[in-house]
């Protein structure tokens, strides 16, 4: 997703096109609520995608869980 050269992405100026009237909060909690689930349904979609493609497991979970991520402070 890029924003646009006005800082919007294609997404929001469409939700602005769709949603230009007043909702009460208890729609936009359900609205956003959606919109959460799509997303981490389309996330799932793409890890579940890339563990197939590379032939990964549990197995590789548990080496990510022993790996140390941190960097030293400069």
């Amino acid at each position: 997703m890029q924003a646009t050269q006005q800082g919007l992405s294609n997404l929001q100026l469409e939700l602005l096109k769709i949603f230009s009237f007043d909702i009460s909060d208890e729609q936009l909690l359900e609205i956003k609520s959606i919109l959460v689930n799509y997303f981490a349904d389309k996330i799932t979609n793409d890890i579940d995608q890339l563990f197939e493609d590379e032939g990964w497991g549990v197995e590789k979970i548990e080496e990510w869980s022993k790996e140390h991520m941190r960097t030293g402070h400069k």
